[in-house]
């Protein structure tokens, strides 16, 4: 039985107020006190069941309380969890060789955020700039995309288009080009002898899980190999099979140079980002030049093997397109019933209320009372991202819980 969800009761209130107090203001959560999980489902403090929706942003592409990922931490929490790059250990050969062979790559750069996982590329595009295409030192220039978004650290944010994330944090760190996303004639006009790399989320997720036109990726992997520029792919929210393959590249049969992967890497266990690449490129970095004390640690790299395990069976991939179509169908029954447009691929859809009819955060609140969990995003947009593991009914509910919401706002 599906549950119904109140107003948050006393003890969730008092929770909340707690962590209101003494955690810094910068995320606005729904007003839910999440305390269990398993596969798709949430429980809060009160014992009330939510459908998870969200999945963490893809990190929890595996479910919550994957047996096959605890039993690997569990294993390697009772042997070692850290040693520092400054040493060896038996976990990370295994685990850089499996994921690169699941990338079709040669090396592998383990970190932990997604967002440490862009400031590497950053870093090595650079460096393959200035010692493989021989651009002047402190002159390499960087292409990326309007609406994009690769993590909130400064630099990041220097190139980001998002107030919220961009204003009042300057001054701001040069050496990028914004283009309009899935121009690929804007990207060719903005490239010169002194662009290094072009960067690049196969579907744009914060923007509101934008799908590029079909031609977009593969004209830009040719416009990349014409100039010498490294194609670099942020996959951090779009990997290791939400959108129904190993990666949204796979969807239009383009290889970036560069794979930037995190969030899912992890299991929803630990965090653990990765730069996947060619030895050409990878390879330019020199011993102290980069690093991490927690990179690659036995912990996250036992977690990430298993991880990888799981997507080189194919079946994650196999049941998020399926289970996509069904969503995507759902959802498009949708339009013209208080939603506007309908995005994504696989297990990942954009959708844009009327904003006449409410905001994302308000729909999202609704949904939330009827034990749906969701996320907005800009403007009257929320997505719907779901754990991989969602069964076909409880995904069918989800889809009824938002057309019943939507039905009330009508009615108002």
């Amino acid at each position: 039985m599906h549950p119904s969800t109140p107003a948050p009761t006393e003890r969730q209130a008092q929770a909340i107020a707690l962590e209101d107090e003494h955690a810094a203001h910068n995320y606005h959560p729904l007003p839910v006190v999440i305390a269990e999980g398993q596969g798709a489902w949430v429980t809060d403090i009160d014992g009330r069941r939510y459908l998870d929706c969200l999945a963490a942003y893809s990190a929890v592409n595996f479910g919550h309380s994957n047996p096959v990922l605890l039993d690997a931490a569990r294993a390697q929490l009772d042997r070692i969890t850290l040693t520092s790059r400054a040493f060896h250990n038996d976990q990370l050969g295994p685990f850089v060789t499996e994921l690169a062979t699941l990338a079709g790559k040669d090396m592998v750069l383990p970190m932990n955020t997604g967002a440490e996982a862009v400031e590497t590329a950053i870093k090595v595009s650079r460096a393959w700039g200035y010692r493989v295409k021989g651009v002047q030192d402190g002159r390499a220039n960087i292409i990326v995309m309007a609406g994009n978004f690769h993590g909130r650290t400064t630099t990041i944010v220097s190139f980001s288009d998002d107030p919220d994330a961009r204003e009042g944090f300057g001054p701001y760190t040069p050496g990028f080009r914004t283009v309009p996303y899935g121009d690929a004639s804007a990207v060719a006009e903005a490239i010169d002898g002194d662009t290094v790399a072009v960067l690049v989320e196969p579907i744009q997720g914060e923007a509101g899980i934008i799908v590029p036109p079909p031609s977009f990726l593969p004209e830009l992997r040719a416009l990349c190999d014409e100039r010498r520029v490294l194609m670099v792919a942020d996959e951090i929210q779009s990997g290791l099979g939400r959108v129904g393959a190993t990666f949204a590249c796979d969807l239009v049969g383009v290889v970036p140079d560069l794979y930037l992967l995190g969030k899912a890497l992890g299991g929803g266990i630990v965090p653990v980002s990765a730069v996947v690449g060619d030895r050409d490129v990878l390879g330019v970095l020199r011993p102290g030049e980069h690093g991490s004390t927690f990179g690659g640690n036995p912990l996250a790299a036992a977690v990430g093997r298993a991880v990888v395990a799981l997507c080189a069976t194919g079946e994650p991939q196999e049941r998020a397109e399926l289970l996509g179509r069904r969503l995507h169908g759902d959802l498009a029954r949708l339009i013209g019933h208080g939603v506007r447009e309908v995005r994504g691929a696989g297990l990942w859809a954009g959708i844009d209320i009327e904003p006449a009819l409410a905001t994302g955060r308000e729909v999202c609140e609704l949904l939330m009372e009827r034990g749906v969990l969701a996320k907005d995003t800009r403007g009257s947009t929320i997505r719907l991202a779901p754990p991989i593991v969602v069964e076909p009914g409880d995904l069918d509910w989800a889809v009824e819980q938002l057309a019943e919401v939507l039905r009330e706002l009508g009615e108002r």
